[in-house]
């Protein structure tokens, strides 16, 4: 997923959030959960309990952008065994997660048309 500005990094918290939270919440996330600063050069992705949607924050010098995806029919492949509560995603990984690939174990979403 190609955003407006390219990230710097790439932060995935592991723990499901509760999606009623909007930038304010996830920032706060960001800053005492991660301990990272929410106006840092990066995006910040966050998924609900279901797993069929995910949030990504980012500064983009002029204000909070959020972004929002839900699944239909399936649920993200969200590394829930990985250790710690963040983990850092490369560009690639990023696009695998959103495409339905289980990052860890690179298996597709069942309805993703793609062979996993």
């Amino acid at each position: 997923m190609k955003m407006f500005v390219d990230p710097g990094a790439i932060y995935l918290h592991r723990e499901p959030v509760d999606f009623r939270k909007s930038i304010n919440g996830l920032a706060l996330i960001v800053e005492q959960e991660m301990k990272l600063s929410p106006i840092s050069p990066a995006l910040f992705v966050f998924c609900n309990k279901n797993r069929d949607r995910v949030k990504a924050l980012y500064w983009d010098r002029t204000g909070f952008c959020l972004w929002y995806k839900r699944l239909e029919r399936d649920k993200f492949k969200w590394p829930l065994k990985y250790p710690g509560q963040t983990m850092t995603l490369s560009e690639v990984d990023w696009e695998r997660l959103l495409a339905g690939y289980d990052i860890l174990g690179h298996r597709a979403l069942l309805y993703a048309g793609l062979i996993g």
